[in-house]
């Protein structure tokens, strides 16, 4: 059974940066993709970043060159960095994974907290 966990969140001022990290255990992340969500009470859950397991990646919008997704398989590790970071950024950030096998499978963090005042 996959398990997924995140840590690296905490508490910065506007403009600093955060490296938050996913890690996999109980199995590897397969070539399907690993996507950082993030989530605000009452507001739907977006789409960070996200790579594939061939190194292709997708960003919010909202991202603007800010973040970076990268993935050590050795580690079975997915890192989100984060550059320039801004109070609308503050969220619980949620690594999430999925792969078909007969059926698809899809498995969640419990997030980390991301706060950024000014």
């Amino acid at each position: 059974q996959l398990r997924l966990v995140e840590f690296g969140g905490g508490s910065v001022q506007v403009g600093g940066s955060l490296k938050l990290s996913c890690v996999a255990s109980g199995s590897t992340f397969t070539s399907y993709p690993v996507t950082w969500f993030r989530q605000v009470p009452g507001k739907e859950r977006e789409l960070v970043a996200q790579i594939t397991g061939a190194d292709t990646t997708n960003y919010g919008d909202f991202v603007q060159g800010r973040f970076t997704i990268t993935r050590d398989d050795a580690k079975n590790m997915v890192y989100l960095q984060m550059e320039n970071l801004k109070p609308s950024d503050s969220a619980l950030y949620l690594c999430h994974h999925y792969y078909y096998s007969n059926y698809r499978y899809d498995y969640w963090g419990q997030g980390t907290q991301v706060t950024v005042s000014s």
